[in-house]
């Protein structure tokens, strides 16, 4: 049983059942044969603190309280998911308690926290990305990309969306994404755009990547419902952008390729619907946790 000290709108969220499945795989992984450290400390009942030691945002409750609920140990939160900690240099500011079994709690230790290490670091940049995009007043979403951690990726979008970005599509059934292989595979764009509405039906919403404002106008004329404007500079992304609204109002143009925290302000058009970057899950810096039992 786990308990928190409050509710957020992403609370259960994720499936119980997609939780656990995830946390068998990862245990599984870290103890296939013995586990001889858990069998030195035995079935005693301690009570360990986790501390966080680096500033970030908190993120990845779901997935840390999932790892000790399989493993029969109770969580109990000080601190709310989407939460930003901000210790002082050399400060550990407690963040919540385990209590278990002290092999129970040594078992899940380090598949806990670096699941939490992983989505607040992520949620962090999250949350950086979308404090310019206030900065600047822009009305667009600032999203993720597909470009995830293989096995890891339901972690890496629950920490976007906790740090307040978009997921984008969750994966290639969520929307379907036309890039320069499926069009050069097809032939065309409209073949590709039309092999693919008689697929997706009504309810799916078609993607096309366009190199060039042309390419845009003609997955439009297609039938397409998103235009990626891919590794435009800022100002070409915002002129095409702009021509395409003004004939296309209910079109959604997106800009990608390249963008990071230096740029993304630069690319925050008024005619521009979406700026999709992986700046904010690749390379990502973790925030720091450590959980000790107490003495």
């Amino acid at each position: 049983m786990t308990t928190t000290a409050g509710t957020k709108a992403y609370d259960g969220l994720i499936p119980e059942g997609r939780l656990d499945e995830l946390v068998r795989a990862w245990l599984a992984e870290d103890v296939p044969s013995f586990d001889i450290g858990g069998a030195v400390v035995g079935t005693k009942q301690e009570t360990a603190t986790l501390l966080c030691k680096s500033p970030g945002v908190l993120a990845g409750r779901p997935f840390f309280d999932a790892v000790f609920r399989h493993l029969g140990c109770k969580v109990t939160w000080e601190r709310e998911e989407g939460e930003m900690l901000a210790p002082s240099p050399g400060e550990r500011i407690q963040v919540a308690t385990v209590q278990g079994e002290a092999r129970k709690i040594l078992l899940g230790e380090r598949v806990a926290l670096n699941t939490l290490a992983r989505a607040s670091g992520i949620a962090t940049r999250s949350r950086k990305m979308i404090s310019l995009k206030e900065e600047k007043g822009w009305k667009g979403v600032v999203a993720g990309t597909r470009k995830t951690t293989p096995g890891f990726r339901l972690v890496e979008k629950h920490a976007m969306l906790v740090g307040g970005a978009d997921c984008h599509r969750m994966d290639l059934s969520s929307m379907v994404m036309l890039k320069d292989n499926h069009i050069w595979s097809q032939g065309s764009i409209p073949a590709a755009v039309s092999k693919a509405r008689d697929m997706a039906g009504f309810s799916v919403k078609i993607e096309v990547e366009c190199g060039t404002e042309e390419e845009a106008r003609e997955a439009i004329a297609a039938g397409a419902d998103v235009v990626m404007l891919d590794n435009f500079s800022p100002d070409d992304l915002g002129c095409a952008a702009a021509r395409i609204k003004d004939d296309h109002p209910h079109i959604i143009v997106e800009g990608s390729g390249g963008i990071t925290v230096e740029s993304i302000q630069s690319y925050m058009h008024p005619s521009v619907d979406v700026l999709s970057t992986s700046w904010i899950h690749q390379g990502t810096p973790h925030v720091d946790f450590s959980l000790k039992i107490n003495h």
